[in-house]
């Protein structure tokens, strides 16, 4: 007859008395070993990083719009009519000629009444830097 074990002792085939390898308590003075439920922290993490990438996103959406403004505004300069060559640092005005077509011009405009667009300085990169703008949208 075979010895009988106790309640109290894990005993298995394979194993033989393995109670220090389980992720359990084995015995009747041990304490009770319980898995935290960490779905709270989970969630609150999950909302918290759901924040920052959508907090993120929008940065860089915002100097997406920002940048391709300043594209439009670049290709519809370098597209303008003008016939000097610009100097770094001095602010041109873009008008509406009466022929429909943009042109540069040194003039400020309040000295002729001819509708400005906008402003704009050349930088040391021969990028424009829009100023103002008073009327049309580069969309």
């Amino acid at each position: 007859m075979e010895k009988q074990k106790p309640d109290n002792v894990v005993y298995s085939e394979e194993d033989g008395y393995n109670s220090n390898l389980l992720p359990y308590a084995t015995n009747i003075g041990a304490p009770v070993i319980k898995a935290d439920d960490v779905t709270a922290w989970k969630v609150r993490g999950i909302h918290n990083i759901n924040k920052e990438f959508e907090n993120k996103f929008n940065e860089l959406k915002s100097e997406y719009q920002k940048l391709m403004e300043e594209y439009k505004w670049n290709e519809i300069v370098y597209n303008a009519k003008f016939s000097f060559e610009p100097v770094i640092g001095e602010i041109y005005h873009m008008y509406l000629g009466d022929d429909g077509i943009e042109f540069l011009s040194l003039i400020a405009p309040h000295e002729w009444n001819k509708e400005c667009i906008a402003s704009f300085k050349l930088n040391s990169d021969k990028k424009w830097i829009l100023l103002n703008k008073k009327s049309m949208n580069p969309y």
